[in-house]
């Protein structure tokens, strides 16, 4: 039986979908991510920018995590939810994991690169020293409708070209 979305993982993963628009219009894979203190109080706001910071691991969760350790002044977060439109990688649960994020809920599956159900699944305890909720599919068909389209953009020729500052599209 499918578990009902709450109406709190819906808000914020509504949240987590505006900030995948923003990495789409800045030419970046459109991942977005929210994290939220145990009292739901927003402590970051982030989304992918590996291209635009020339940084492979500026990925949207390790972007919101460095962000809410700095708000909060401590490098866990423990009692605290990630929302995430994508299935985390690897890289990604790794840091989920040194973080001590309580819970992380995350919209569409990555076939690919998923760590949790689709390409592997690190949930077992057995892998580490700390245990994270995990809830998957919420807002799914939006999140990963999302990353079809820009991936169907990319294979037609639409291209984005990152320079400093500026951004600018170019269709061939």
């Amino acid at each position: 039986m499918k578990e009902k979305n709450s109406v709190q993982d819906e808000a914020m993963m509504k949240l987590a979908l505006k900030m995948a628009l923003q990495a789409e219009r800045a030419g970046e894979v459109p991942v977005g991510a929210v994290i939220v203190d145990e009292k739901g109080k927003i402590l970051a706001l982030a989304h992918n920018e590996p291209i635009s910071s020339c940084d492979p691991t500026a990925h949207a969760e390790i972007v919101a995590i460095r962000k809410a350790a700095r708000r909060v002044g401590n490098y866990r977060l423990t009692g605290c939810s990630l929302y995430v439109t994508l299935e985390p990688c690897v890289m990604c649960y790794g840091a989920v994991i040194h973080a001590r994020i309580k819970r992380l809920v995350y919209g569409a599956n990555d076939p690919k690169a998923g760590a949790f159900s689709s390409a592997i699944d690190l949930t077992k305890p057995l892998y580490f020293n700390h245990y994270v909720e995990v809830k998957g599919g919420v807002l799914a068909e939006k999140a990963s409708e999302m990353v079809r389209a820009f991936f169907r953009g990319k294979r037609r020729g639409t291209e984005v070209v990152v320079t400093g500052s500026t951004r600018n599209r170019l269709v061939r």
